[in-house]
């Protein structure tokens, strides 16, 4: 027999076993893997425990099952945890909310109307379906930025190769010959010497995000000069801004229809925002909504939404159908982001590939140019 143990001490550990009646043969102590706590479990687990209770188990009973079932020892001993507060008259919410490293907010928010209303199978249906969603939503739109970055980096290494060692070695050929070389051949030879000359600087350019991602990540400014610079890049802000308002409405629908306050839910979404400049316009529309404003007037005050989405939002408000608003203007931006992210890469693939050809082509005919011109002027020398 084996199991996990959650505990922050090893002779503790041992306590809590023995006073299970268990004597343990061996402990053995597992460093915590930050890594572990991914979203897409946490979204697992939500559906797996809303199956668990419609078969018609306790909270307790489901997640003992689910602990015994997990893979990962990790989660075995949070498991574990959870179903002996449960145990002890905990409500899961509050059970969740010890675990703010795993659980972000918006779970135990959403637990907490689920308790509240009897509706918690139901919460947690919805819970993990808007949680995948959004997860399949950040995957396409990563996976849509991530061919032209690569396509772009190949084809910067491919000229820095070129005029940085391929041309230097044309260059030292085409010296022997007294014969004046063509025009786009001396520019591309001018480019090259430079490249050779700067290629120390141009490493470090290249390299120096990568060397200083940490520091600019400790960096309190950093976030908003990210967020300011993805703003003004066209296709990459439009993606970007899709996967926020479909993360923004798909959140504040599931807030609405599990009975969460609009105020919790907007406090739930800013929590659960990883960009700081939304979570200042929710905060925004949190602070006016709270000294008495309407809510659709909020949403135009902070001008970070469109008249679509206040239109709907006003329509919501007005005619007590605010849960379907949202949730419509949440499926609207989810479509158009997944829209956006399939085309964008069959949108980018033919510039990439015109703009690097002509350029590597434009390498490769300075490079043999002259060699034409040598042909040239050798059969002019034997004829005279």
């Amino acid at each position: 027999m084996h199991g996990a143990l959650w505990s922050t001490d090893k002779a503790l550990a041992m306590q809590d076993i023995q006073r299970e009646g268990i004597i343990p043969l061996s402990l053995k102590r597992d460093a915590v893997k930050a890594s572990l706590w991914r979203s897409q479990h946490c979204s697992d687990l939500m559906q797996q425990l809303a199956t668990l209770l419609q078969a018609g188990l306790t909270l307790s009973e489901g997640l003992t099952l689910l602990s015994e079932q997990h893979p990962s020892a990790q989660w075995q001993a949070l498991l574990q945890d959870m179903a002996v507060r449960l145990a002890q008259g905990s409500p899961l919410s509050e059970a969740m909310s010890e675990w703010p490293e795993v659980f972000p907010p918006l779970y135990p928010a959403t637990i907490r109307a689920g308790e509240m209303t009897g509706r918690l199978e139901h919460c947690c249906f919805h819970l993990a379906r808007q949680q995948q969603a959004q997860q399949r939503l950040a995957q396409k739109v990563a996976k849509a930025l991530r061919y032209p970055l690569v396509v772009i980096l190949l084809a910067v290494a491919v000229i820095i190769g070129m005029c940085g060692f391929v041309l230097p070695e044309f260059a030292q050929i085409y010296r022997t010959f007294n014969t004046p070389l063509p025009t786009l051949t001396r520019m591309v030879m001018a480019l090259s010497v430079w490249v050779e000359r700067a290629f120390p600087l141009l490493a470090g350019l290249i390299l120096s995000p990568l060397l200083l991602r940490p520091l600019m990540r400790r960096s309190g400014r950093w976030p908003w000069w990210k967020a300011a610079i993805l703003r003004r890049i066209p296709v990459l802000a439009a993606l970007r801004r899709g996967q926020m308002l479909s993360h923004i409405f798909m959140v504040l629908a599931l807030s609405q229809r599990a009975g969460v306050p609009f105020l919790q839910g907007l406090e739930s979404v800013e929590t659960t925002l990883s960009c700081p400049w939304w979570r200042h316009v929710i905060r925004q529309i949190h602070d006016a909504v709270a000294q008495g404003k309407p809510i659709w007037q909020a949403f135009e005050d902070s001008g970070a939404f469109t008249p679509l989405c206040r239109q709907l939002i006003r329509t919501g408000e007005t005619s007590g159908a605010l849960d379907a608003m949202l949730e419509n203007l949440a499926h609207y931006y989810d479509e158009q982001t997944h829209h956006l992210a399939d085309n964008l890469a069959a949108l980018l693939e033919p510039v990439l590939l015109a703009v690097t050809g002509g350029i590597i082509g434009t390498l490769v005919v300075a490079m043999y140019l002259p060699v034409f011109h040598l042909g040239d002027a050798i059969s002019g020398a034997g004829m005279g």
